[in-house]
């Protein structure tokens, strides 16, 4: 056994400097990667803001200089009268949309329009009619003093207004994209990096129980040889087994568990067993199938067996040393669902929410793991769900697990 010791004492440092060096490789990799996705999106954002800006200036310079063209002709034909002013300011309108109607708004031409939508919709110009009245007061021409001899004139926006108005709306949008992806991306690094550190406790923990379990199972073996009455030593042996498997599961928290086909009633009543043996008569346990020999789903049984013991020992806390704790089970098509109900004294309604939060305990013991692990087991490593279905204070709580059979 000592030989046994000092190899697992030479090789296991070796794993664990392993672990330790990818675990801090992938951590920079990971700062490096967000970090620099970051900025490019950041200096993306700045750019494309600055070559649009400078597109929207340019068309407006354009359009300042046709304005200027005009003037100077406006100019001319004062000295000069004739039709070169209004023909060039009809000719070189392309920008902003117009439709003519007579004095009853029935339409009678229209200028700077899609044609092709106009043949293709024989609604378009009516559609468009609204659109503008809207936007705009429409401007009317007289051509004599009666009621009846005018033309009205409704304009819509143009391009170049419509990009104006909603540019800062989309830049600010994209900023708060930005914003938003710069806040998950540090959330998520913090949780990435609050999992690995307690994957890494977890993993030095088991490492760290290797040595006491195996000089407890020698002791065992020797207390075999002198005679001492079996059932002791029988339930000595449990609990160093059961010890080893509170190691085994420390080991593979941050690892993909395997999971494997096996039969949740056998699972449910061997943890049961267990519990009832190491709590007083006071305490009632009650398992409930029905009609359900076997029920077959994939897990972990190691894992799947730590969150039914978290959620007994939690129901076995509440009750304070007497009441009841009843399992029921219920073979669905797609699920197994599993209510484990205690008869303790329940959960406030603000607390509630809070009983899965990493570190949240009303208990003046204890770290307040135990259901945030239970919950992250069911729901990351078995696709499952696990909430409180209902909790009455001085009544009980039922904790429920949906869990998938594919």
């Amino acid at each position: 056994m000592s030989a046994k010791s000092k190899a697992l004492g030479r090789n296991q440092p070796v794993k664990y400097d392993f672990i330790r060096i990818a675990y801090i490789s992938g951590m920079i990799g990971f700062r490096f990667n967000w970090r620099w996705l970051l900025a490019l999106l950041g200096i993306a954002i700045v750019c494309g803001t600055i070559f649009y800006s400078q597109y929207l200036a340019l068309k407006i310079r354009r359009e300042e200089q046709q304005k200027i063209e005009q003037w100077l002709a406006a100019s001319k034909a004062i000295l000069n009268p004739d039709l070169t002013l209004p023909n060039l300011i009809r000719n070189e309108q392309h920008s902003i949309p117009i439709i003519e109607t007579d004095e009853n708004d029935s339409i009678t031409n229209y200028f700077n329009l899609d044609s092709l939508k106009i043949e293709k919709d024989k609604n378009y110009l009516s559609k468009q009619l609204q659109i503008y009245r809207s936007q705009n007061p429409p401007l009317e021409i007289k051509w004599s003093d009666s009621p009846y001899t005018a033309n009205r004139y409704y304009y819509g926006h143009t391009a170049l207004l419509d990009q104006v108005r909603y540019y800062p709306l989309i830049q600010l949008a994209l900023v708060a994209v930005l914003i938003f992806f710069i806040v998950y991306s540090i959330s998520s690094h913090n949780r990435a990096t609050q999992n690995q550190v307690w994957a890494g406790m977890a993993k030095e923990t088991a490492h760290q129980l290797g040595t006491p379990l195996s000089s407890l199972q020698g002791w065992i073996e020797m207390l075999k040889e002198q005679g001492l009455p079996s059932e002791t030593v029988s339930e000595l042996q449990k609990d160093v087994d059961r010890l080893k498997l509170v190691s085994d599961r420390f080991s593979k928290i941050g690892s993909i568990p395997q999971l494997e086909k096996s039969d949740l009633v056998f699972q449910i009543q061997q943890m049961l067993d267990y519990m009832r043996k190491r709590t007083t008569s006071k305490v009632q346990f009650s398992f409930e199938t029905n009609g359900h020999a076997h029920i077959e789903a994939n897990i972990s049984p190691p894992l799947f067996d730590w969150v039914i013991e978290n959620l007994l020992k939690n129901a076995l806390d509440a009750m304070e040393g007497k009441g009841y704790i009843e399992v029921n089970m219920k073979d669905e098509p797609e699920q197994a669902v599993i209510d484990v109900s205690d008869s303790g004294k329940g959960i406030s309604a603000g607390y509630v929410r809070r009983v899965f939060d990493p570190g949240f305990t009303t208990k003046k013991r204890g770290w307040g793991l135990g259901l945030s692990l239970s919950k992250r087991i069911m729901e990351t490593y078995h696709k499952g769900q696990l909430f409180v279905k209902h909790s009455d204070l001085g009544k009980g709580t039922t904790f429920r697990i949906l869990l998938p059979k594919i």
